[in-house]
């Protein structure tokens, strides 16, 4: 055997060891430190009848069965293994992937999911079994899909894939994907909040309104009807163009509603139920698969909007179905199990859902005419950048959530903090980037490493290195996503070539896709949207989980991990010429997976849990607007005529 293929074997041998054995045991590892103090409910493994274990078994059972359908269609339709670095030779759609695009990543959540269930493991089940399935999701979105492509010149379209936008029939395949890609996920995810439970102290949409509304068991009728009305409606659309849109909208309605239940939480108390009989028993039925932590807002509103407009749109009389809708919008008050407030809520966020597709065009085009907003002004031999402005607004809002949640005691940290990050963003940039083009770039990543080392002469110094780690890792995620806004004028951290229905196309001369990048008037993925977006929704989790008192550990390493999640699929639509490519990954990617891994690790210590937040002072108040006003300067003030380092920024 040659030494290069000899070389290709061990890295094969490697490979399949590393997905295959070291992963499965490390996520197992991960969940039993984490349940040392994860109080989270399980489904019961001790009753007589042992469902829970039986319910878990078949989960291990139908992913293992997944994973193997999949590995054997490798084999013997592609003549290869599953293993994305060693592709097989030939694109494989036959076998399980006529069906499903990715059965083994599908049967691995599975198995993750059913094992935590049959072992009782609350952080495998919340934890650690979730964020495998988002590191599956980003693998595929940043790097596998686009691999595939790469080698084979296209990607397998499977028979279960959600309609595309024309006017054909749909097909059974479409229809049967609306249920296995919307209706189901939904329930699992619905029933798995509803297990969860309301958490104490919650605030309420009751209102004095609710009370002198009658209560008339009766109403069910009514009330439950949205159930056939919605799962009977994939069966009843004409065009798949109309069953596309409804399966969005039903996408797009979880991943708005299902985090504002966990994040936000408002609940509504059932009102007691009046009087004896068939319909007030059925009503007492409802209610016991019903959490009051679901109510606000109304997912039966909304499910019941998304189908009528799916019929109104297919029939010509099924505009008769919004009378039913808001039927069922009115009983949901007159059964007692929502407020007025929470179908007010779901009727509200309706119009949002339905107006999808026009609210990104808008966004698009407010990105569009951001990142053409460039404006300067000399002071001498000093320019004055608009987009610099955008980083005093980051550090402003930011900073002060870090004194909120850490406490006053951390000001001058976090003011360091911000300064040695600062530096060291742009000594590494240099390292990296530094060109004559760019003499002061600035890098995220070395960013993180000032933030590390203050925040390990924090520690040296005997002050609460964790929480100040915690706090800045929140403030982080707001400052930086804001902080995206001025990437989006100055053109760094800009994305490839995209579609035009997605992408920002930039025409002013100075910021770098039409300066550096030969990318001017080209339509390209706005990433830093995308990153912006993300960014801060990573926040918002953190935030609610220091207002539970989460230990300071797992918050600060959560950030790293869904950091490192986002950033490695962002990476993919990035197209900056000057980051370099090394075995396949895009450099910041090699740099996301240690993210990603040195963040579980993280949240395996033991620490203090989260203090509760304080009110902020005035002194806070100035030093913010001091740090912005430095800010401004180092990211929005240069001297274009100067040839020194870190003297110009564009």
């Amino acid at each position: 055997m040659s030494a290069s293929r000899a070389r290709v074997v061990l890295l094969k041998l490697g490979y399949g060891a590393l997905f295959m054995v070291v992963l499965p045991v490390l996520l197992v590892l991960w969940a039993a430190r984490l349940d040392e103090w994860v109080s989270l409910p399980v489904p019961a493994t001790g009753d007589a009848t042992g469902g829970a274990v039986l319910a878990g078994g078949a989960l291990v059972a139908a992913g293992a069965a997944l994973m193997s359908a999949g590995m054997l269609a490798l084999w013997r339709y592609g003549g290869g293994l599953p293993m994305s670095a060693f592709p097989p030779e030939r694109l494989v759609s036959q076998g399980v992937y006529r069906y499903v695009a990715d059965p083994l990543y599908i049967g691995a959540v599975a198995i993750a999911f059913g094992l935590s269930v049959v072992f009782a493991s609350p952080a495998g089940l919340w934890i650690v079994s979730p964020l495998f399935a988002l590191a599956c999701t980003a693998w595929v979105m940043g790097f596998e899909r686009e691999r595939t492509r790469q080698h084979f010149g296209g990607v397998a379209h499977p028979d279960l894939r959600l309609p595309s936008d024309v006017d054909d029939s749909p097909s059974p395949w479409h229809r049967a994907a609306i249920y296995a890609f919307v209706f189901i996920p939904w329930l699992v995810i619905y029933l798995s909040i509803e297990f969860l439970g309301a958490p104490a102290g919650a605030p309420s949409s009751s209102l004095p309104i609710d009370g002198r509304i009658t209560v008339m068991p009766w109403t069910a009728l009514v009330y439950e009807s949205v159930y056939p009305m919605v799962v009977l409606a994939p069966l009843f659309a004409r065009r798949q163009r109309d069953l596309r849109r409804f399966a969005r909208r039903g996408l797009w309605a979880m991943a708005v509603i299902f985090p504002f239940y966990l994040i936000v939480p408002v609940v509504f108390e059932p009102r007691p139920i009046p009087g004896t009989g068939f319909f007030p028993s059925w009503l007492a039925l409802e209610r016991s698969i019903n959490s009051p932590l679901t109510a606000f807002p109304a997912f039966h509103v909304v499910w019941a909007c998304i189908a009528a407009s799916m019929y109104s749109a297919t029939y010509r009389r099924g505009q008769l179905m919004w009378g039913l809708a808001l039927a069922i919008g009115a009983s949901c008050a007159t059964v007692g199990i929502h407020a007025i407030a929470d179908v007010v809520a779901a009727l509200f966020l309706f119009p949002l859902l339905a107006r999808g597709d026009d609210l990104w065009a808008w966004t698009r085009r407010a990105a569009e005419r951001g990142a053409n907003s460039w404006r300067e002004w000399r002071v001498g031999p000093v320019r004055l950048m608009s987009h610099g402005l955008y980083i005093g607004l980051a550090v402003a809002v930011s900073l002060p959530v870090s004194i909120w949640l850490g406490g006053p005691d951390l000001l001058w940290w976090v003011f360091a903090i911000s300064l040695v990050g600062a530096v060291a963003a742009a000594l590494w940039a240099q390292l990296v980037e530094g060109s004559p083009q760019l003499l002061r770039p600035f890098g995220y990543f070395g960013g993180m490493i000032g933030v590390l080392l203050t925040v390990a002469v924090a520690a040296f110094t005997d002050h609460d290195a964790w929480r100040l780690l915690a706090a800045t890792c929140v403030t982080l995620a707001f400052g930086q996503g804001l902080g995206r806004l001025r990437c989006l004028v100055n053109g760094c951290c800009h994305g490839a070539p995209a579609p035009p229905s997605v992408g920002i196309a930039y025409v002013h001369p100075m910021p770098r896709p039409t300066r550096l990048a030969n990318l001017g008037g080209v339509p390209i993925h706005p990433t830093q949207i995308y990153s912006l977006l993300w960014l801060l929704a990573v926040g918002v989790v953190l935030v609610r989980l220091w207002i539970v008192e989460a230990p300071l550990s797992f918050i600060a390493g959560l950030y790293f991990v869904l950091v490192g999640l986002g950033r490695f699929v962002e990476e993919h639509f990035r197209g900056e010429p000057q980051t370099a490519v090394i075995a396949g990954f895009r450099m910041y990617q090699w740099l996301t997976l240690g993210f990603v891994v040195g963040g579980a690790l993280l949240t395996t210590f033991e620490t203090a849990a989260a203090p509760a937040p304080v009110p902020l002072d005035g002194r806070t108040i100035v030093v913010a607007l001091l740090t912005a006003v430095i800010g401004i300067a180092s990211f929005g003030m240069d001297v274009p005529a100067s040839n020194r380092r870190f003297s110009r920024l564009a």
